[in-house]
């Protein structure tokens, strides 16, 4: 009788054993995928903010203030209406040239 139960024993703890080794491998290899798909999904969300980033219109240019030359007419008409002193003008005129 002993020699029968052994043989069993023997049996039970080896396949014992390797139902847990397998769900231990199998549990590493969900906790792989878990991560390797927050990986991917990481990815795919900078790549999408990139994209998004290089999709954006170009900003349009300042809008235009009046051109030199109706500044140039607009200050000459306050010195000729004498709301600019010679002085004034001057000074405005040559901020205005550079």
């Amino acid at each position: 009788m002993f020699r029968r139960r052994r043989p069993l024993l023997r049996a039970a703890a080896v396949g014992g054993t390797a139902y847990v080794a397998g769900k231990h491998m199998e549990r590493n290899a969900q906790e792989r995928a878990g991560a390797e798909a927050d990986q991917n999904q990481r990815i795919a969300d900078l790549e999408a903010q990139q994209a998004g980033n290089q999709q954006a219109p170009p900003q349009p240019p300042p809008a235009a203030g009046p051109s030199m030359l109706d500044q140039l007419n607009q200050l000459t008409a306050l010195h000729e209406q004498g709301a600019l002193t010679d002085e004034e003008f001057s000074a405005a005129k040559a901020k205005l040239l550079g």
